[in-house]
């Protein structure tokens, strides 16, 4: 049986310390590895300052924890923030999170270029976390892909990766923490240096001085997520008359057993479950993924702009530029495509959906490469708001 390193050195040109095809056939959703210098020389573009004051908008999702060593009790603070709290905080002990700062800030969005190996419908969010001096947010485990980039400053991690390490919660404190924890592996990582642990390993992270920690989330929504929202999905074409029914009922040898015939009529109530064809599987699964936990919502401009002034001010120099929650995958429909956005579906041909997919910013040559339905869709997602039109600026 092949070993495999849990530790390897990254480099500019293999950041994963190695092909991606390597390590998505190694230790994808298979096992832990610390990536030494993935990103060489790194610098964080967000300051501490710079967090705190996100954490202090209405719309940013933020939270703080705080860690009583002593008592070993754990408060959790949900933003948005005020300004003033921040000098009143304890010299050590503490933990800012932000969701979603890549919405937020194009140089962090800028980030995930680097993982362009995985599907980008797979890729959720960056969280950035601030940590005071032995800060934490206590031993747990996540059901997601994560990689862990330090920023700036330096946190000590501790993982379990042993099979069956036990997953018991503490329910004396509101988040999910690891009632016994039990590290097999321990780094300090510095600057540039990144962990990735798949679903389901145990982790403790402590900065060992005030730090910023970059976490690159997945989207893995549950079976049962799934299932509930493919059943709603379902219902909702369905007719109101549409009902059990069992108009070849038989006098019951017994009034209150549920009787064979019964269940035949109850399988043939949810046919529709079991005849699901692809089409509307596939239809369905790509409205739902890029849904699934939005980041914020996306409002239609009072006065979207028509077709021509978008081709037009794209013709003087003016940018396409799409909305930092909007989330879009494509799929193949035979010689076609749909393209989906935040659960809008829209047909087009295959090399439009490509673009339109990985059109972060669009100017005229992309406008003139796109088809007569590329042009159409894209016209559908600036009326619905998924792309602003920056004007150029005037000489003066």
């Amino acid at each position: 049986m092949p070993r495999y390193p849990i530790e390897v050195t990254g480099s500019t040109k293999q950041p994963l310390g190695m092909p991606a095809a390597a390590f998505l056939r190694d230790y994808w959703q298979k096992r832990p590895l610390l990536i030494r210098q993935a990103f060489p020389g790194f610098q964080s573009p967000i300051s501490p300052e710079d967090l705190a004051g996100l954490a202090c908008e209405e719309a940013a999702l933020s939270r703080i924890v705080l860690h009583d060593r002593k008592r070993d009790r754990w408060e959790l603070r949900t933003g948005p923030f005020d300004e003033a709290m921040f000098p009143e905080l304890p010299r050590q002990d503490w933990t800012l999170l932000v969701q979603d700062v890549d919405k937020w800030d194009m140089d962090i969005r800028d980030l995930l270029k680097a993982f362009r190996f995985l599907p980008a419908w797979r890729l959720d969010d960056i969280m950035v976390s601030f940590a005071a001096p032995g800060g934490s947010v206590g031993a747990h485990v996540d059901q997601y892909d994560v990689f862990l980039l330090q920023a700036q400053g330096h946190r000590r991690w501790q993982i379990d990766s042993r099979p069956g390490a036990p997953l018991d919660f503490r329910d004396d404190v509101e988040l999910k923490l690891l009632t016994h924890f039990d590290a097999d592996h321990d780094w300090v990582l510095g600057p540039g240096d990144m962990l990735y642990l798949p679903p389901g390993v145990p982790h403790h992270g402590v900065a060992e001085d005030a730090c910023l920690t970059f976490s690159v989330g997945m989207r893995a929504p549950s079976r049962a997520e799934l299932m509930v929202d493919l059943a709603e999905e379902l219902a909702a074409s369905l007719p109101d008359e549409a009902r059990y029914a069992d108009p070849d009922l038989a006098p019951p040898a017994d009034a209150w057993e549920i009787d064979e015939a019964a269940f035949g009529r109850l399988r043939a109530a949810l046919a529709d479950l079991q005849a699901l064809d692809e089409q509307r599987l596939r239809t369905w699964f790509g409205r739902f993924i890029t849904q699934y936990r939005a980041g914020g919502e996306i409002a239609a401009p009072a006065r979207p702009p028509n077709a021509d002034a978008v081709a037009t001010a794209l013709d003087q120099g003016g940018m396409l530029l799409r909305h930092p929650h909007a989330r879009v995958a494509w799929t193949r429909d035979g010689r076609k495509a749909s393209l989906f956005a935040n659960g809008l579906v829209q047909s087009m041909g295959i090399a439009d959906a490509r673009r339109l997919a990985a059109a972060e910013r669009l100017d005229a040559a992309g406008l003139a490469a796109l088809g007569a339905a590329g042009r159409e869709a894209l016209h559908t997602l600036v009326a619905a708001g998924h792309y602003q039109l920056v004007k150029p600026r005037r000489r003066r």
